[in-house]
């Protein structure tokens, strides 16, 4: 490993030579300057790992010399040692004020010198080391952000041609009676839809990490908005024997918002129940405009219910409680994490509430701005 290279700028050719001498027997590489001027310009030529800058010199000092250093837009980090023999009170909290990362007094202890220099640079490798594995994490999460959103994008296409070419081989079947064939046609395409959910719910979590969510919003229902989000799900609702309870106020009130993605919400924790619920549950989904105008969705199941440990834990990515290969439920964990943040990116939230043995409910909330009509009744 090179030795540290160290720039001492002291007006007292006494200070430079017995500072000289220590960094020498220390085995640091290090360049003398008679002041601040030619300090600074040393400094500038790039190249040191630490500054020693004594404090009174004349025309340029060593508070100047270290806010010039600060000022400097690829070197701003280097650490700068101000000494000074000094008796005034502020001085201290001017050297720390102007940037210096360390102050010694004279007289100077030069067994305390020598360590305080060894400690200083230590510190600040340790700080370059973190700076530079920060980087390279923020950049490898730029990377996988970047290659999560271009393959989600290419995937999407020729999925959507698997599936649909799959729908005309299934109504081909259907009316040649060939139920055999059509049972394998249903197969492909509810697998191809399941990989395009995945798809598109990964697209969705790179745009939520890389920026606010783009919303098109549109003119919809709250009716609409149920009916579109239970759509999709109206087999597994049926092979999971679930009864679905719909207790909505004014399903008829008018909406503005992203009306594929808040019915995609809705459709997601009503899966998510179906999921990690006992067949035969009962979800109930309800609706209402609050006192202050806001529209609050509801959706409870009395299924299994959620840990207090875990409730808050649930709306990050990836948090089913088993991401292992071996794992009982599908998924991606990406849900709620999803939901919260479509709710988010309208202005409203997401609210969970679960008690282990008694189920879970989840609202939807969103804000009085996306209301078409006045406010209405108070939702418990």
């Amino acid at each position: 490993m090179l030795a540290a290279r160290i720039l001492i700028i002291d007006d007292d050719p006494i200070m430079r030579e017995l500072a000289s001498m220590r960094l020498s027997e220390a085995g640091y590489d290090f360049v003398v300057a008679e002041n601040g001027e030619e300090g600074l310009a040393r400094f500038q030529e790039g190249g040191f790992d630490l500054v020693i800058s004594d404090v009174d010199m004349p025309c340029m000092d060593g508070f100047e010399v270290t806010r010039a250093i600060r000022r400097d837009p690829t070197r701003s980090e280097t650490p700068v040692i101000v000494i000074t023999g000094s008796e005034r009170r502020d001085a201290v909290e001017e050297a720390f004020a102007a940037g210096a990362t360390s102050y010694l007094s004279k007289p100077i202890n030069w067994t305390l010198f020598t360590q305080a220099v060894r400690f200083v640079l230590k510190a600040s490798f340790d700080q370059r080391d973190l700076r530079l594995a920060r980087d390279a994490a923020e950049a490898g999460s730029r990377f996988k952000d970047s290659l999560l959103s271009i393959m989600s994008h290419e995937l999407r296409t020729p999925l959507n041609a698997i599936i649909g070419f799959g729908q005309i081989l299934a109504d081909q079947f259907d009316r040649e009676n060939d139920h055999l064939h059509k049972e394998y046609a249903d197969y492909i395409i509810d697998g191809g839809k399941r990989l395009l959910n995945s798809v598109s719910d990964m697209l969705l979590a790179s745009d939520a990490r890389s920026g606010p969510i783009a919303l098109n919003r549109v003119d919809c229902t709250i009716d609409d908005l149920i009916n579109l989000g239970l759509a999709p799900l109206e087999r597994t609702i049926a092979a999971s024997q679930a009864t679905i309870r719909k207790l909505v106020q004014d399903g008829g009130q008018e909406i503005c918002c992203d009306r594929t993605l808040v019915a995609r919400c809705i459709g997601k924790v009503v899966e998510n129940a179906l999921k990690f619920s006992s067949v035969g549950v009962t979800i109930t989904i309800g609706a209402a405009a609050t006192k202050s105008g806001e529209i609050a969705f509801l959706i409870k199941d009395d299924g299994p219910g959620i840990a207090s440990s875990r409730l808050e834990g649930v709306t990050q990515p990836f948090s089913q409680s088993d991401m292992s290969l071996r794992r009982s439920k599908e998924g991606l964990g990406l849900g709620l994490p999803l939901v919260s943040a479509v709710m988010q990116a309208h202005g409203g939230r997401l609210r969970l509430a679960s008690e282990r043995g008694v189920g879970t409910s989840a609202y939807l909330i969103l804000p009085a701005s996306c209301s078409r009509s006045a406010p209405a009744a108070e939702v418990a």
